[in-house]
Order: structure tokens, then sequence, then C-alpha cells
């Protein structure tokens, strides 16, 4: 049979295209970089409102703004540093403790992977296996428990630092924005009007793309954010004005 003729008499396999799947795993620098410019965006904006409000000069709202989000980022960066670094702590302490417990009492652990199985409709005979497996080879053991039992995932190592330097640098970008107008507009109070719009506009987008990010309306998400930087310096103007007022 020539090549036509085999041709004909198989069905030609179609080549599918691959298949690829998107998923988004950076999960953690996102939360760290929403955590930064949201309270970025806002704390600043609610000072400079609050300090316009008190009738300061834009010299005088500028410098302190600086200072607020010198001081916001270091702050923020710290606590992100400590969150991070306590978890991976966390995560040392109950994996020393998993492992003991593998070592010592191996036929209790190895009923526990057998109720974690079942909690996903295995049968015995389809989990045995598994079991076997797990208990020749002690490191995968480990893990499988802390994933699975604990519900932990190892930490990066790098993790604390990098969520340090994340959430500082977002803060500081998102601070820098209501600031911006009072670098350009010598009166506070035109400066204020304008800084209000900017980061009106800012805080928008920020929760619209959060809102993608996230996996909730984006529409929502972003008036949401702005309603929530606007009433943040709405509260700190009207502060102001009334301690001035009496």
């Amino acid at each position: 049979m020539d090549g036509d003729g085999a041709s004909r008499g198989q069905p030609m396999l179609e080549k599918r295209p691959s298949h690829r799947e998107r998923h988004f795993t950076a999960g953690e620098v996102v939360r760290d970089v929403i955590m930064g410019v949201s309270d970025g965006l806002t704390v600043p904006f609610a000072l400079a409102a609050g300090l316009s409000g008190a009738s300061a000069p834009s010299s005088l709202v500028l410098t302190a703004g600086l200072a607020e989000v010198a001081a916001g980022a270091i702050s923020m960066g710290l606590g992100g540093y400590l969150a991070a670094q306590s978890e991976a702590d966390h995560y040392k302490r109950e994996m020393k403790r998993e492992q003991e417990e593998i070592i010592t009492v191996p036929d209790t652990e190895a009923a526990e992977i057998g109720e974690i199985m079942s909690q996903y409709g295995l049968e015995p005979h389809e989990y045995g296996p598994v079991i076997d497996g797990l208990r020749r080879n002690p490191q995968a053991w480990l893990e499988f428990m802390m994933r699975f039992e604990l519900g932990l995932e190892k930490p990066d190592p790098k993790r604390a630092l990098q969520s340090a330097c994340t959430i500082a640098l977002s803060y500081v970008i998102g601070g820098l924005v209501p600031l911006l107008p009072y670098m350009f507009i010598s009166t506070a109070q035109n400066a204020m009007l304008t800084s209000v719009g900017v980061t009106l506009v800012a805080l928008l987008f920020f929760g619209y793309i959060k809102g993608r990010f996230t996996g909730n309306r984006p529409f929502t998400s972003a008036v949401q954010t702005a309603i929530i930087g606007a009433l943040a310096s709405a509260a700190a103007y009207g502060m102001a004005k009334a301690v001035q007022a009496r």
C-alpha cells in the first residue's frame, strides 16, 4: 500500500493546540503592593487635607507629608518584615513538632494520612499505596503533613526582606501622589483641590487594578477604594476646620 492509501486508510492525527493553564502565582507580592499603595495613597492624602484645612502653607504641608511618607514606609516595611518572619518561625516550629511525631508515633501519623485522603473521597484500598510510599520517604511524608494536615506552605527564605522592600516602596509611590500638587502650587487651598482630584483618580485606577488581580468586580473595587480615601481626607479636613474654629 502506498503512502496515499495508508493516509486514506487511517485517520489523520490532528495536532491539538497545547493547553496552558494561566494561574496567577504572585499572590504574596500583590498583597504587599496593595497594602503599601493603599495606605500610601490614603494616609498622606488625609494628612495633607487636614493641614490644608488648618490653613498651613504648601511648604509646610509638603514637608510634613514627606516626613510622614518616610516614617510610614519604614513602619509599614518593618511590619511586613516582622509578619513574614513570624510566619517563617511558626513554620519551623510546626515542622519540628511534626517531624518528632512522625518518628515517635508513625502509626498515628499514617492514620492521619488516611483521614486526609478520605476527605477527598478515596477508599482505603486506593490511598493505602500512597501511605506506604510516604512511609518509605520521610521527607515527602513530612512535607505532605505540613501542607495537607496543617495547611502550611514552606515560606521563601527571602520572603521577609522582599515583603519589607515591596511594602515600603509601594507606600512611597502611593504617598507621593497626593503630595505632588504641593510641590508646584504655592497656595495650599488650590494645591489641596488639585490633590483631591489627582488622588481620587489614582484611587479609582488603583482600586480597578486591585479588583482585576484579586478577582473582585473591578468597578466596585474602584468605587470602594475611592470612597475610603475620600472619607479619610474629609474627616481630617473637617477635624482641622473644627479645631481651628474654636
